[in-house]
């Protein structure tokens, strides 16, 4: 029987760490999301070497990533959870997709002005078609729905675009996304720079709380966070590294926002840190020990039979596009 259920997509990379607001601006949102619609969760590998990776060690980062996947929540049974390049439709569609993008448009995405810093003559030109292989795993699977961080709101702006000059062009085949951005938590920032969004990228690893720290580095990071002049907790846009911390009480709690300033009101930012630290540790501890709870034969099993089931859907959309293009 056909699922009624409108459909989403999402995926990370399998580089570096996923930190906290990996967690809460993206996983946390997407164990909600997979009892309401038919969610398919990628790590996206083939995204990952726009950039020089380790083989062996990219290999190994796209199996850890999909342990955390589920430890985080993703049930196998609700939502379709597979590996970017076990679908070869995700590289045939952005052949396709790359041949109706313009130049221009590209040259625009920020991700490809950010990463080559500058350096055009030298970036690869995987940096700089990015975004269509992108467009391509969204597009395949007919998805209505994007969970995404407000950095990525231009890359589902130009997958929008193109499908709807696909289907201008060849007929009605892709449907246009739409965009889903949690009211909150979905630019945790660097505990170093309030400024900046919480990177697994970042140079300064005391800005991020890896999913994989220990208490002890957990401790330390929190503490060493930065704070705002004044000397209440609570939100106030002029004092945005109290408002990150805040936030993200709020969110590993459970409590709101109002019952969060609540709790600390006439308290220090000491006791505010610790208790931070604690809950933050609190939520880590488990969430370790499942990570570590998927051998290699289990995880095999649940992400072959993911693939398979993606590549059911991607095939049709593919040889539909191929239909209309006049390869087949």
């Amino acid at each position: 029987m056909t699922s009624q259920k409108e459909r989403i997509f999402s995926g990370a990379q399998p580089t570096g760490q996923l930190h906290i607001g990996n967690y809460l601006g993206a996983l946390k949102n997407w164990v909600a999301l997979q009892d309401e619609y038919e969610a398919f969760y990628c790590i996206v590998n083939l995204h990952a070497i726009t950039l020089p990776q380790d083989p062996k060690t990219l290999r190994e980062k796209t199996l850890d990533l999909a342990r955390i996947y589920l430890a985080a929540g993703v049930d196998p049974e609700k939502s379709t959870i597979f590996i970017q390049s076990d679908v070869p439709e995700h590289a045939e569609l952005t052949w396709v997709l790359s041949c109706v993008s313009r130049m221009g448009e590209l040259e625009r995405m920020t991700q490809f002005k950010d990463k080559g810093k500058g350096n055009r003559e030298r970036a690869g030109v995987g940096l700089f078609t990015y975004p269509v292989l992108m467009a391509a795993d969204i597009l395949l699977y007919q998805t209505e729905l994007v969970p995404i961080g407000k950095d990525q709101k231009q890359h589902l702006e130009l997958t929008r675009d193109l499908a709807e000059r696909f289907n201008r062009d060849f007929g009605e085949t892709f449907k246009v996304p739409e965009p889903f951005i949690p009211p909150v938590g979905a630019s945790i920032k660097s505990l170093q720079d309030p400024e900046k969004k919480m990177s697994k990228s970042d140079e300064n690893v005391n800005g991020s709380i890896f999913l994989l720290d220990g208490a002890d580095t957990v401790t330390k990071k929190i503490k060493r966070a930065v704070t705002d002049s004044g000397t209440t907790i609570e939100f106030d846009d002029s004092r945005p590294a109290i408002g990150n911390l805040l936030t993200m009480y709020h969110l590993l709690t459970g409590k709101t926002i109002d019952e969060s300033v609540e709790h600390f009101r006439g308290k220090g930012y000491g006791a505010f840190k610790t208790e931070l630290a604690e809950v933050t540790i609190e939520f880590l501890k488990p969430f370790q020990e499942r990570v570590n709870q998927y051998d290699d034969a289990t995880l095999s099993g649940i992400l072959s039979t993911g693939a398979k089931k993606a590549r059911s859907i991607a095939a049709q959309t593919l040889g539909d596009v191929y239909k209309k293009t006049g390869i087949r």
